[in-house]
């Protein structure tokens, strides 16, 4: 079965950086985009960042500049490089992946479990 795996997440001062990991496995025929969400206590659920195969990329307005995303093609990995961190940057951040299964002529949208940024003087 398809499973996402972050890593990545911790406590970091403002001004600071992390970089998140999300490593997909499974029967995978080929990824038609991930991306990162993340969801702060009390607020909705926001897409972050997200990549296509066709290499195309999309920011959040608070994150560009300072959020890069990234992809491993041959081990089906995302990675978010955040740099310059703000304490509204805070939040668990998702995974999220629109997968090819198997042969191909199945698709399926698919996320992690989270991993938990903090950022606090």
């Amino acid at each position: 079965q398809v499973r996402l795996v972050e890593s990545g997440g911790g406590l970091v001062q403002p001004g600071g950086s992390l970089r998140l990991s999300c490593v997909a496995s499974g029967s995978i025929f080929s990824i038609a985009a991930m991306g990162w969400y993340r969801q702060a206590p009390g607020k909705q659920r926001e897409l972050v960042a997200h990549t296509t195969t066709l290499g195309s990329t999309n920011y959040e307005d608070s994150v560009k500049g300072r959020f890069t995303i990234s992809r491993d093609n041959a081990k089906n990995t995302v990675y978010l490089q955040m740099n310059k961190l703000k304490p509204e940057d805070a939040a668990v951040y998702y995974c999220n992946a629109d997968l090819f299964l198997g042969s191909g002529a199945e698709r399926g949208v698919y996320w992690g479990q989270g991993t938990q940024v903090t950022v606090s003087s």
